[in-house]
């Protein structure tokens, strides 16, 4: 029974102490001439779509939970939006060349279409970045005709 305490005073000390470990906030004040709603005229439906949506991991402005100041979870996020810039960052859209800009829009659609994105973790948390059936179809729509005009 003490060893069973002093396990647990020490993961209470654990706990408490990564706490105190700081992580990167991925907030901008600005939104860059390269961003994808900036470069294309994105209607107001699916630009609202887009940004509750994907711009939280994809962007360099994430809108953070209340929970983000609890860590482990803080960490978990921070990986998320980490790996989600790594593979499209709507703000650096402008920056990419047409044929990475092609094969993004393919990725988004096919993952879409998929149910990949928005991720079923997300978007059970944040209620709103669910995608109905017919708001994918029209972000679907909407992303192909931008792909045929490249």
């Amino acid at each position: 029974m003490k060893a069973v305490k002093i396990i647990g005073f020490f993961l209470l000390i654990v706990l408490v102490g990564i706490q105190f470990v700081p992580t990167t906030q991925n907030q901008s004040d600005t939104v860059p001439q390269t961003d994808f709603m900036m470069i294309n005229t994105v209607p107001n439906t699916i630009q609202s779509k887009l940004q509750v949506s994907c711009y939280d991991c994809h962007s360099n402005n994430t809108e953070y939970p209340w929970y983000n100041k609890i860590q482990p979870i803080a960490w978990i996020l921070e990986d998320h939006v980490v790996k989600g810039k790594e593979e499209l960052n709507f703000n650096e859209w402008g920056n990419y060349s047409t044929r990475r800009k092609n094969s993004k829009l393919k990725s988004i659609i096919s993952q879409m279409e998929d149910d990949e994105m928005p991720l079923y973790s997300y978007s059970l948390i944040h209620g709103d970045a669910k995608l109905s059936e017919e708001e994918k179809k029209e972000i679907i729509k909407y992303l192909t005709q931008v792909k045929k005009d490249l």
